[in-house]
């Protein structure tokens, strides 16, 4: 029978320990962890991503900042904002909402947060740490999916894990996640061209592509472990990267969409601000 991983009972649970230790932190040391999000422009999804994270931030008693530019704000102001975030004493994580727009340069904005209040995770210091087995500071999806299997005890030592996107947000830091806890890991991306046989021989497989069902029963073996990090709607309805239905019959555990990885995302991010909180 296929286990269901919930990331919504999972995620309700960790949320949970961080309000006891943002509690325990302002008890010993009048230390409220703060998350600053900077937001740029009108895109919706985007606002309704930052709306999410603040209210859960909330709710576990982190304090945010929401700091909104227009969609005409130039590099130079939104990197003004940057600045002054790094120098606020009080501030423990920053989070730049991607995307930006067109006028400015992703890679110029992420540089610029001070990679020891990069609580996303982007920072090529942080991403050069986790790559050399020192992981500290990563990107919020990735680490949710590391502690999902972890509270399910699902060992990947020694698993064959594909990872079907290389993308820097999932697919490359939840390989060096995976490296680091001693799984032997594939990406797979869309120059890859085996990917059936690869699947075939995976013992966990995660769907991070955004191409709704790509994932197909054909391309699972008996007995895996699937993860979907997919979002797509389709007709008004939010679908995953997995062939839910037919793939479920197949695996052994595998994640629904919603109610899996995503609430994971979100309470990875408040547990590393209160990670930071308690380094200050």
């Amino acid at each position: 029978m296929t286990t269901i991983l919930d990331g919504k009972a999972v995620a309700k649970k960790w949320r949970a320990a961080t309000k006891t230790r943002v509690e325990q932190l302002l008890a010993s040391r009048h230390i409220v962890p703060t998350l600053a999000v900077v937001l740029v422009g009108e895109d919706p999804a985007s606002q309704i991503y930052v709306r999410n994270k603040i209210k859960m931030a909330q709710r576990v008693g982190i304090r945010s900042i929401n700091q909104t530019l227009p969609a005409t704000a130039t590099q130079a102001e939104v990197l003004a904002v940057v600045a002054e975030l790094n120098a606020d004493p009080e501030v423990d994580g920053i989070l730049v909402q991607l995307p930006l727009p067109d006028q400015i340069s992703e890679e110029t904005v992420l540089l610029a947060v001070d990679p020891h209040k990069d609580v996303d995770g982007f920072h090529p210091f942080n991403l050069g740490k986790l790559w050399s087995g020192q992981p500290e500071l990563v990107p919020a999806t990735a680490a949710g999916i590391m502690h999902l299997l972890a509270e399910y005890q699902l060992d990947v030592d020694g698993k064959n894990v594909l990872i079907i996107g290389r993308s820097l947000i999932v697919g490359r830091p939840l390989a060096g996640l995976f490296l680091a806890a001693n799984a032997t890991v594939t990406i797979a991306h869309s120059h890859t061209q085996n990917i059936q046989t690869l699947a075939q021989q995976a013992d966990i497989i995660v769907a991070a592509i955004g191409q709704a069902n790509f994932v197909t029963a054909d391309l699972v073996k008996p007995g895996a472990v699937v993860i979907d990090v997919g979002t797509n709607r389709i007709n008004g309805h939010l679908v995953g990267d997995v062939d839910y239905e037919l793939v479920a019959e197949k695996a052994d555990f595998i994640t629904p969409v919603p109610g899996g990885v995503g609430p994971m995302t979100i309470a990875a991010l408040l547990s590393q601000t209160t990670d930071l909180a308690e380094k200050r």
